[in-house]
């Protein structure tokens, strides 16, 4: 990342992002890069969920008040917003994780750190029926 707060796309995931995209906040220390088409369903299923319900409502305020637009410059860069880097320490160097759906914007020490406390792939495989 630069000192613009500019964050290059790697050139095989330009393609998804010809439409922009959004990035916000994840669910673990991390940033999440989402194509417009995915955080439209995404965002589809948040907003559907019951106003009713204050647990509902904490999420959509959390998933959506973070919620940013970004587009490709000309050199594949988005720009990430000061309070989205400060809420996931990006700072210099980041690590860019895919998803399958979405690409992850990590600090690389964050990344690391929480990997070491993940279970081991094959046991979580093994508990989602794969």
């Amino acid at each position: 990342m630069d000192e613009k707060g500019r964050v290059a796309v790697p050139a095989k995931f330009r393609g998804l992002f010809d439409e922009g995209g959004v990035v916000t906040r994840g669910f673990d220390p991390c940033l999440v890069l989402y194509p417009t088409g995915e955080w439209d369903a995404f965002a589809d299923r948040i907003a559907s969920l019951p106003t009713s319900q204050a647990d509902a409502r904490s999420v959509a305020r959390e998933v959506f008040s973070a919620a940013s637009e970004v587009e490709l410059d000309r050199l594949g860069r988005i720009n990430i917003p000061p309070f989205l880097r400060n809420q996931a320490g990006l700072s210099g160097e980041v690590a860019l994780a895919g998803t399958g759906t979405q690409l992850e914007i990590w600090d690389p020490k964050r990344l690391e750190e929480h990997r070491a406390k993940q279970p081991d792939l094959a046991s979580q495989l093994e508990r989602f029926g794969i």
